[in-house]
């Protein structure tokens, strides 16, 4: 199994380490070049989305993604990658990957100053999973066929819809693995 990691911006290292604690190779998107390697899924990692969004716009990465995911590419988005896989952002109509129908409301939780650590359950996962929120996303609707999979304060925060999997938190800054390992199960 070979995972692509978008690696623009953000927090795709600590994606690439967990996925090395699972024995799982990986290797990074940076350019065009790199979307064209043989892969099995794509990660896409918290960070800046509208940082994001501009560099697959201006790399020409994001039309090749999107229809890769939409012809059945697992991924999965942490936070901002959440942002990035949404049909719709409250107040944003932007041109992103928009591929899974969710609903979504970003910087939810406020500044860098809101941001906050909890445990929850997680459906197909386990209880008391760590979720370390960093002026995170939350959703707040789900389209047909998109399963809801944790919710923490009254809000989403992960959903899956098919073979795309989306957290408003990052579970690659904890050292539980099983949120990753969830999506691999996915692939």
């Amino acid at each position: 199994m070979r995972i692509a990691v978008l690696a623009l911006q953000g927090a795709f290292i600590e994606h690439e380490r967990m996925l090395a604690r699972l024995g799982v190779e990986s290797f990074e998107i940076r350019q065009l070049s790199d979307w064209q390697q043989p892969k099995d899924a794509l990660i896409i990692p918290g960070g800046e989305s509208t940082t994001q969004l501009k560099l697959l716009k201006d790399l020409k990465l994001l039309a090749p993604i999107r229809e890769a995911i939409a012809g059945g590419l697992p991924v999965f988005g942490t936070c901002a990658g959440l942002i990035l896989l949404a049909k719709d952002v409250d107040g944003e109509n932007f041109d992103r990957l928009s591929t899974m129908d969710i609903s979504v409301r970003r910087n939810a939780y406020g500044r860098q100053l809101g941001s906050f650590f909890t445990t929850a359950p997680m459906k197909g996962v386990g209880d008391d999973i760590p979720m370390t929120f960093i002026r995170a996303p939350y959703i707040n609707k789900v389209g047909p066929g998109v399963d809801i999979l944790a919710e923490t304060g009254g809000h989403i925060v992960a959903a899956r819809q098919g073979k795309q999997l989306v957290t408003a938190f990052h579970p690659e800054l904890n050292e539980d693995t099983r949120v990753h390992e969830y999506f691999l199960k996915l692939i």
